[in-house]
């Protein structure tokens, strides 16, 4: 039987107990042996010149793959150079936990999307370069977080005490409080999301946005797929801002993507879809 790891932090361990014991229970319905492994359980490394993973400070059997729950593409990196397939891979962690990488990838690809702004917390001046009202989100926040709305320049200000790192800045030309969440595994869309929040510039169901399942037209399905087809996924969300022309934008891509949304929208198994792609992966 093949063997993997789940990788998560021990705090979003305990947070996604639920989502934890679905996985495993469908690895195993799959003939997969997933084990749960903390990541402050797990060393690597160069140790005598040689790149090594331990648990417990002990050396161990690598698996023949591992999903990894975490923010660190360094570790799927490693895991890559040791032999054993991660998901999701080393190359789309890089870019995907990188909202401004992110969107110059996918600029590439010709895909409409809000003019961005990269900068740096150094490079923030006491006069923004966009005019009053813009977003501000720090380039590695998940979940809604380190996202900033400027309406003057006291919030300006507030702003930059509290950003920690890189950011993009972008004009608020779409539809406020509402954007499309498209989960993604492998080659395939596996269903889309339409969030909306009446209280909050913000969508997401976790700060108490409502949900509910999207059908997509042959134009958005194409425009996605052109995502789906430059990259090489495991599972994803992809998520877009929405014109006031009711027009698809690219925002950004979730690689540790959570299915709560879906799961509270349909009856959609996206974990069987994902073990099923997983082991067709490492066969």
């Amino acid at each position: 039987m093949k063997t993997g790891w789940l990788i998560y932090q021990e705090e979003d361990a305990i947070r996604n107990k639920a989502f934890i014991e679905w996985f495993i229970e469908e690895a195993s319905l799959q003939e997969l042996s997933l084990q749960l492994v903390h990541r402050e359980d797990l060393t690597i490394g160069i140790m005598q010149n040689k790149q090594q993973a331990l648990i417990h400070n002990e050396p161990v059997q690598l698996p023949d793959f591992a999903i990894v729950r975490t923010i660190e593409p360094l570790l799927n990196l490693h895991l890559e150079a040791k032999g054993v397939t991660v998901f999701n891979s080393s190359t789309v962690a890089t870019i995907c936990n990188d909202k401004a990488l992110t969107h110059h990838h996918i600029n590439q690809l010709g895909l409409p999307m809000v003019d961005t702004i990269y900068s740096k917390k150094e490079l923030m001046q006491d006069i923004p370069s966009l005019d009053y009202p813009f977003i501000v989100k720090e380039v590695s926040g998940r979940g809604g977080k380190q996202v900033f709305y400027i309406t003057n320049k006291q919030d300006w200000l507030t702003c930059r005490k509290s950003i920690q790192g890189n950011i993009i800045m972008q004009p608020t030309a779409v539809q406020m409080g509402k954007d499309l969440r498209v989960f993604v595994v492998g080659k395939e869309i596996i269903g889309a999301v339409l969030r909306e929040s009446t209280t909050d510039f913000r969508a997401n169901f976790t700060l108490g946005g409502d949900a509910r399942l999207y059908s997509l037209n042959d134009s958005e399905g194409k425009l996605i797929h052109k995502i789906i087809d430059h990259f090489d996924f495991g599972m994803v969300g992809i998520d877009f801002l929405i014109g006031h022309d009711g027009k698809l934008l690219f925002n950004e891509i979730e690689d540790v993507v959570g299915s709560r949304t879906l799961s509270a929208c349909s009856d959609i198994n996206i974990l069987e879809t994902y073990v099923g792609h997983i082991k067709q992966r490492i066969r």
